[in-house]
């Protein structure tokens, strides 16, 4: 039993579908590449994308469109009150991350109609305020810039400097592009009072922010809170919640004192940024491991982070900055490798290899 169809879980689901029956829980239609999004917002012909239906990714499992209510050492309970019994349990239901970073609806149709509706208020915007200089924040502006290099876009963030913690070499990268592109930083000073009215909605306004300059906008959005997604263990009858929201794991990513329940991607808690690509080496170890214990083996794959950042963090399809491992420790990604692995199709190849060549949901028929 699979909860959470996102990076993770579609990646475990797959990986085992061959050897064991595999049920995957998601309330969505259809997986969402979440990389995409704000390119949808910006182009709203190329929000398609964003959506690989389910039943090309699950050849020989089943997929049940539900959301998880409670799990415990034998199952998952579903909002329908149906309760399904589980030998072993992936759980990978991610975080919540403010609109449009990710899409609110669970239809690829209502979600294409809420992408579209929010073009057409970024579309007759002259001044777009973002909150939040973080990944979600850069790239948004940097979509915005790609297609309107005219608008006026003001990031704003009480954090003193861009990406702390990554090479200063990316910094100063990502700055450079910035300023090419004509997005203005204000870090290190907050608002005094909250925009008026809600984030993605036009209509003027002005706002002062705490270094005391008045700024004036049409549009703004929020582009910081994100939230783990695990209302479902709440009521604690399989694994209690960290500090941080999230579960703590193994070695081998299983829950302590239950072998055959794992947690991956954002919802389990390591020493490392919540990160698709992350998630997916996740699943990749517990994959194995349960195949092990299926041949009725001893798990014995052992994930270990990194220990440092790394991120690829495209500014619209051309621009960006990474940082990237390697044997002698990370090295700042130019930005050819940049556009090339990330930027210029946000991983849609990628998720067109793992969902199949017809796999992308206007081909399939699902908008």
């Amino acid at each position: 039993m699979v909860v959470g169809g996102g990076y993770g879980g579609a990646a475990v689901a797959k990986a085992l579908q061959a050897e064991a029956d595999v049920v995957l829980v998601d309330p969505r239609e259809a997986f969402v590449n979440v990389a995409g999004s704000l390119r949808g917002l910006t182009r709203p012909d190329w929000a398609g994308n964003l959506f690989f239906p389910y039943r090309t990714l699950l050849t020989e499992g089943r997929v049940v469109r539900d959301r998880a209510v409670s799990v415990d050492p034998g199952g998952v309970t579903l909002a329908s009150g149906e309760h399904l019994p589980a030998d072993y349990l992936v759980l990978a239901t991610g975080a919540r991350y403010p609109y449009p970073a990710q899409p609110a609806a669970d239809t690829v149709d209502g979600a294409l109609a809420d992408l579209r509706a929010s073009h057409r208020e970024l579309a007759g915007a002259r001044r777009v305020l973002v909150l939040g200089a973080g990944a979600i924040g850069l790239e948004l502006a940097g979509e915005i810039k790609e297609v309107w290099p005219d608008k006026r876009v003001v990031l704003v963030d009480p954090v003193e400097e861009l990406l702390p913690g990554f090479l200063p070499g990316v910094a100063d990268d990502l700055r450079r592009q910035l300023d090419a592109l004509g997005v203005e930083l204000r870090l290190g000073t907050g608002l005094v009072e909250p925009p008026p009215g809600e984030s993605g909605r036009a209509g003027e306004f002005t706002v002062t922010t705490t270094a005391g300059e008045r700024l004036t906008a049409d549009l703004w959005y929020r582009a910081y809170g994100s939230g783990v997604d695990a209302d479902y263990l709440a009521d604690g009858k399989l694994t209690a919640r960290t500090a941080r929201g999230k579960v703590e794991v193994t070695e081998r990513l299983s829950l302590p004192g239950h072998p055959h329940a794992y947690a991956i991607g954002d919802l389990a808690d390591l020493p490392e940024a919540d990160m698709a690509g992350f998630a997916m080496r996740h699943a990749e170890v517990v994959a194995k491991n349960i195949a092990a214990q299926l041949r009725g083996e001893q798990p014995a794959e052992v994930y270990r982070p990194l220990g440092h950042p790394i991120i690829l963090l495209p500014l619209g399809t051309t621009g960006g900055v990474g940082q990237l491992p390697s044997p002698d420790g990370p090295f700042v990604t130019p930005v050819e490798a940049v556009r090339d692995h990330k930027g210029a199709d946000l991983f849609t190849g990628r998720f067109l290899d793992q969902f199949g060549p017809n796999a992308a949901a206007a081909e399939a028929g699902a908008v």
